[in-house]
């Protein structure tokens, strides 16, 4: 007797259920053509404001670059090693670059 009371119940549920859901935009398909809109915005909106970021980074970097680097001063607590690092010589980081990073004795060039 309670299994068909519970199937009953589950039944009825269900259409309650369905007719709820008929009025949402999933199933009514009110809001078939949305995939457009992000399509549009992709093209017209995003691509164009990574070219205006790339286009400032690229302005920044050629600024940055025609500006001589800054005279080496010998400070104590500055590029310390007090351990080698394991690769190479010790004496560079890892991602060393000789026009930027100074040695703990001065630039390499």
């Amino acid at each position: 007797m309670s299994f068909v009371l519970n199937n009953a119940i589950r039944r009825q549920i269900g259409v309650i259920a369905a007719r709820n859901m008929s009025g949402t935009a999933a199933v009514a398909g009110e809001h078939s053509g949305g995939y457009k809109v992000w399509k549009r915005l992709s093209f017209f909106v995003a691509m164009p404001a990574v070219g205006l970021c790339m286009l400032n980074a690229y302005l920044k970097h050629q600024e940055e670059h025609d500006h001589p680097r800054p005279e080496f001063v010998k400070y104590e607590y500055l590029r310390r090693r007090e351990k080698r690092f394991p690769w190479g010589e010790g004496n560079k980081s890892l991602f060393h670059n000789p026009h930027v990073n100074a040695l703990p004795d001065g630039y390499e060039h």
